[in-house]
């Protein structure tokens, strides 16, 4: 079983920067994928940013240019640097974890395996 653990969020204006790791332990030898997805009050979950052990990526249109995602493999951590935060980005950040997958949508959330509780990031106006 894999244990998935993230930190950071938290409340910041808009134009601000916010910071958010997350840690997998367990049994994390099957873990390729590790990434970052969201959740706002009465909507769908969204993709926000996911990594491959590889070093591919993928973002969502709205953050790119404005978030960055970064793996340690060697530490099975994940973290998304967060900038130019804008209200709409106010969500509940989940991060995820996924076994490897011949699969074309590797970044969907219905191909990760494990999710942590979630992180608030509330950006205010």
């Amino acid at each position: 079983q894999v244990q998935v653990v993230e930190s950071g969020g938290g409340l910041v204006q808009t134009g601000g920067s916010l910071r958010l790791s997350c840690a997998a332990s367990g049994s994390t030898f099957s873990i390729n994928v590790m990434g970052w997805y969201r959740q706002a009050p009465g909507k769908q979950r969204e993709l926000v940013a996911v990594m491959r052990n590889s070093g591919n990526s993928k973002y969502a249109d709205s953050v790119k240019g404005r978030f960055t995602i970064s793996r340690d493999n060697t530490k099975n951590t994940v973290t998304l640097q967060m900038n130019s935060l804008k209200p709409e980005d106010t969500a509940a950040y989940l991060c995820a974890a996924g076994e490897f997958r011949f699969r074309v949508d590797w970044y969907s959330a219905t191909a990760m395996d494990y999710w942590g509780k979630g992180t608030l990031v509330t950006v205010s106006s």
